[in-house]
Order: C-alpha cells, then structure tokens, then sequence
C-alpha cells in the first residue's frame, strides 16, 4: 500500500485569535468570546482563561467566577467565516486534495510530494504563508492518516508543529492520555480511567475482543486509533452536497400564515439534521412554485450556522422577498448548501445558557424518539391541504 501523507490543520483559539487581530489591547489576557452577562454562554476562550478551567458551552456566570480577570467578547460569527473562508482560499491554491473538517480545521492529503519537494516542508511553508496573510496562528500534525495528524496537531498547540514519521505512530501516542483520541466521549473516557486504563499505551496492550467486551461497538474504533490506525480518507470539500426538503400540497394555496408555519417546520427538520450530522452551512435558499408551474427561488449568504433561530429567520425573510400576494401556492421548499463539518450547534453569542440547555434537549429527544417529537410551536399548522 503506498504510504500515505496527511495533514490536519487547525486555527489555534480561531474566534479569540480573529479578535486580536481587531483589538491588540486582548494579546496575552484571558479573552472568552460569548455572553458577557449572568446568563450568557462561553462559545470560545483563550489558553490563558483555559489554565483557569474556563470551556467553551460553559455559562458566562460560572467562566466569570473561575476568571475574574477575563475580558468578554460578543462575538462576530460573519467576521469568523470570513476569515475562515480566506484561509481555505490560499489552501485551495496549495493543496492537491483538502477537506474542510470544520469552520477552523482543515485535512490535506499530500501523499506522493516527498519525491518532489518534502511534506513537511511544503506543510511548514504553507502554514507561514496562511499566518503571513491572514495574521493567524496555526498548528498542523503531520503523519500517515487523519487520526495521527490530528493528535499530532493537539499536542503541538498553540502555533506549533508535529511530524509523525511512519512507523512511528504507535511510539508517538503511547505516553498521552486516552482523552487525547478524538471522539473518546467523557462517560467513555471515565469509564476507562475507573479501570486504571489512563494512558494510550494501556489501550494498545488490551487484546482487541476484551476491547469489544467492554466498550461494544466502538471497542474495535477506539483500539484501533490507540494504535494509530486509521483508513478514513480525506474527502474533497467540493463534493460536499446540500441538504433541502420540499411540501407539494394537494391544492393550492394563499394562506400565508401556514405556509410560513409549513416553512419554519421545514427548516426547523433540516436544521436538526445539520446538527445531529454535525454540519454547518452558509447559504439558505427558498423555493415557490405557484399554480400556474413558474417556479422561483431566492438564496442568502450567511455566517456558517446550524442554529434554528438563524437559519429559520433566514428562510422566512427569503420568502417574504419571494412571494406575491394573491397567487395560488402549490410548492414551497428550502435548501441549505455550501456545507463543512463543524458542531457550533446553538448561536452562542446570542443564545442564553437556558436556551442552549432548551435546545440540546430537544435534539437529545429528536435523537432518541424521532424527528417529529418535539418542535417550536410555530412550526405547527392543520394540514388541511399538505402532504405528511
């Protein structure tokens, strides 16, 4: 099998980084971007509040008290993905294959460059060129798969750099601690460490079926980053497709009170699955096909979000500037597109720690008894004249 060469990229403190760029007064203080009131929420912090215990989802009232010295930042999510799409620009220019893994964090595959030019240094250059234009600190891992370079990049934060030679990967991981492997959640993490099971090095020394005994499913997955195993490939951004839904209803309409509620469902449905698939998007399009079969569509570009309330603002303002008064609807539908990987489940910045614990127990509900068990009341409508 030919040896693989990939990195993973990562944007160090990325919301608090674009920041700093704006105001020089926040270089080397605690900074935590979100709510600055009792009942705000921490979307992002520096390293500095970081080493206080201060963690991103965590209530404004509780990161004040463990930092009293923090300065408070609303946050810009639109300034956020500017800077984030300037950055995949210059690694578009660079990269013979690359993966948008999220709003900050990118995967390139570079195999084969060695025999021209030398990973590393190539990877190096790019990350000055990155920091040169765009005034952002980065740090890459460097090594023969994604879950390798992403560890690699973890431990060579802040702005630093890791190549883990091939062969070597297994040596690499022994000595970290087990929360180091990517998507190893808490409970499973406490699980293990109650066994004595602290280090990655133990991992690798448990058989696989005694794996497979303790953790199920995820034994096998989890042993085998432990051994610095990993086959997933890095998938071209481009090819990243949208995700849209459409009601055709069975006669034709001029209610715009329930086609703006069949709207706010629709999205609302979407919105979910962007989360539970951990995706952002943004750009939201809206669709109308009246009675008579012209068909029109609006879109709006928007900071990267999968937040309801954004994103079913969005859709209704796009139908406000959509619909004409008086013509029979017989279509209404919604797409989001230009879509990357990313978990900024709720708007943080403007979202309260009650409105965020609301929202992650909806989708808790959605994910356990479907879908259609719980939605915002405005979503609701008597489908006198829509399909299920």
């Amino acid at each position: 099998m030919q040896h693989r060469s990939i990195v993973h990229m990562d944007l160090d403190s990325f919301f608090v980084s674009v920041e700093r760029l704006q105001n020089s007064k926040l270089m080397g203080v605690p900074v935590i971007i979100g709510g600055s009131g009792g009942r705000g929420v921490v979307a992002s912090c520096s390293y500095e509040a970081r080493k206080f215990g201060v963690r991103s989802a965590m209530p404004g009232k509780m990161a004040k008290r463990l930092c009293p010295e923090a300065i408070f930042v609303r946050g810009d999510m639109e300034r956020y993905s500017h800077f984030s799409k300037t950055v995949k620009e210059i690694i578009v220019e660079k990269a013979p294959l690359f993966e948008q893994a999220s709003i900050d964090e990118f995967y390139l595959d570079i195999s084969g460059m060695d025999k021209y030019f030398g990973c590393f240094k190539w990877t190096s250059e790019l990350r000055e060129t990155i920091t040169r234009e765009t005034g952002l600190p980065l740090s890459f891992g460097l090594s023969c798969n994604k879950t390798v370079s992403k560890i690699g990049t973890n431990e060579a934060k802040p702005n630093g750099k890791n190549y883990i030679m091939q062969g070597n990967e297994k040596n690499f991981l022994a000595p970290l601690d087990i929360m180091s492997i990517p998507m190893l959640g808490n409970k499973t993490g406490q699980m293990l460490k109650s066994m004595g099971v602290k280090k990655i090095k133990t991992l690798q020394e448990m058989p696989l079926e005694l794996m497979r005994q303790v953790l199920g499913k995820n034994g096998k997955s989890i042993w085998e980053k432990a051994n610095g195993i990993c086959h997933a490939m890095v998938l071209p951004t481009h090819d990243r497709k949208s995700i849209s839904t459409e009601n055709t209803f069975q006669a034709d309409t001029i209610d715009v009170k329930m086609l703006r509620a069949i709207l706010t469902g629709m999205t609302e449905k979407i919105a979910f699955r962007l989360r539970k698939e951990q995706q952002l998007t943004s750009c939201v399009a809206v669709k109308i096909r009246y009675s008579n079969f012209d068909t029109y569509a609006k879109q709006m570009m928007i900071p990267y979000t999968a937040n309801d309330k954004t994103l079913i603002g969005t859709a209704l303002h796009l139908f406000d500037k959509l619909y004409e008064k008086r013509l029979l609807v017989r279509l209404v539908g919604v797409r989001f597109s230009h879509l990357v990987n990313g978990s900024y489940q709720i708007n943080l910045f403007e979202d309260t720690s009650r409105e965020v614990k609301l929202c992650e127990a909806m989708d808790n509900a959605r994910k356990k008894f479907g879908a259609k068990v719980v939605s915002r009341a405005s979503g609701f409508v008597k489908r006198k004249v829509g399909k299920g």
